[in-house]
Formats: C-alpha cells, sequence, structure tokens
C-alpha cells in the first residue's frame, strides 16, 4: 500500500476532521513544490480521464445491449452474462466519475479559499486588483466547467436505472419474448446514451479550456 500524506493523517490522527486532513495534505505537497493549483489541474485531467472511459463503457454496453436486442439464436444466459457484466462496469465507471468530480471540487475550494484570503496580504493595491480579477475569472471558468460535469454525471444515473430494469427482467425472463418486450427499450437507451457522450464532451472541452487558462 502506498504511505500517502493523506492516508498518514487518516491513519494517525483519527480524531481530526476530515478538513484538517485536507489541509496536512495539502500542505505536506507544497513542502515539495506542489501546489494547490498544480493539484488541481491533475485532478481536472483525471476526472476527463474518467468521462472518457465512460464513454467508452457506456458505448460499449449499448453495443452488448444492441446485440441481444438483434439475438438470432444461441445461448441466452451467456448473453444475459454479458449484458449484466456491461451494466457492473459501466455502474463503477459512473461511480469513478463522481469520485474524480469530487476530488476536483475539493481541491478547488481550498484554492479559491486560499487565494481570497491572501488577497489581503497585499500592499501593492494594483497587484491585488491583478489577482482579484484572476481569481473571479478563475472561478467563472471553473463554475462553466464543474456545471458541464456535474451536468453529464447527471446523465448516468437515470442509464444505470434502466439498464438495471432490463438486467432484471431479462435475468427472470430468458426467452425470445422477453427479449422483444425490451426493443422499445433500447431505443430510449440508445438515445440517452448518445445525448450523454455528447454532454461529456462538452464537459471534456471545457476541462481541456479551463486546464489551459490555469497553465497560461
Amino acid at each position: 500500500m502506498k504511505f500517502t500524506p493523506l492516508l498518514f493523517c487518516l491513519l494517525s490522527v483519527s480524531a481530526v476532521s476530515l478538513s484538517g486532513c485536507q489541509s496536512a495534505y495539502y500542505a505536506a505537497w507544497e513542502k515539495v513544490g506542489v501546489e494547490k493549483r498544480d493539484i488541481l489541474v491533475d485532478r481536472v485531467e483525471n476526472a476527463k480521464d474518467s468521462q472518457e472511459d465512460a464513454q467508452e463503457q457506456f458505448s460499449s454496453a449499448l453495443e452488448e445491449f444492441s446485440a441481444l436486442i438483434n439475438f438470432d439464436g444461441g445461448e441466452l444466459e451467456e448473453i444475459y452474462n454479458r449484458l449484466n457484466d456491461e451494466f457492473e462496469d459501466s455502474k463503477a465507471a459512473a461511480q469513478n466519475v463522481n469520485a474524480r468530480i469530487d476530488k476536483v471540487e475539493s481541491v478547488a475550494e481550498a484554492l479559491f479559499d486560499e487565494w481570497e484570503n491572501e488577497l489581503e496580504k497585499y500592499q501593492n493595491a494594483s497587484l491585488r486588483r491583478d489577482s482579484e480579477n484572476k481569481l473571479r475569472d478563475t472561478r467563472r471558468r471553473y463554475e462553466t466547467m464543474i456545471t458541464a460535469m456535474r451536468k453529464a454525471e447527471g446523465r448516468m444515473e437515470p442509464i444505470l436505472r434502466a439498464f438495471q430494469d432490463n438486467v432484471l427482467y431479462l435475468k427472470h425472463n430468458l426467452n425470445a419474448s422477453a427479449i422483444g418486450a425490451l426493443q422499445g427499450e433500447f431505443s430510449e437507451i440508445e438515445g440517452d446514451i448518445q445525448q450523454l457522450i455528447r454532454e461529456m464532451n462538452a464537459a471534456i472541452a471545457e476541462s481541456d479550456a479551463f486546464i489551459d487558462s490555469l497553465k497560461s
């Protein structure tokens, strides 16, 4: 197990709040020259990667569902097992997206709080105004990005619920007539996944723009 500063905090100081642990985590990285801005960039990139993975996974699940609808012979139980595996993988991908976005929000809040508090330390009014304007602009770009991320994330839960219903139905009705009953469901899920992919692409584009703004 990799012994990170955060893990050390969680193991050795159980009475400390999570907020305190996060502060210790960021402080540990700052000691080796890694600032909150750097951590934010890294976490946004990780969130973007998780969304790209989720796009691929939901597309793969849709392909498996399509294979079921176009079933023309073979072992239905085998097809059910593959579809169920795709559902479980899709659920895991969605959970990963959620966790990665949560981590983005955590470090962003810490960065913006620190930035705002440090405005009071300026003696030079011109430099303070410039920093304040950059904070406002960065926060605005961040809000646009995180809103796009959360919007795309919100599309996954209804799709997962629909997939679960179909998987459960098929589990207890492994016959050709059951497949016919699911054909109408496929069209709706296909449209939902296409919309999910479009919104994830928009969130990924916002992530790239936000990362570029931090690096410029």
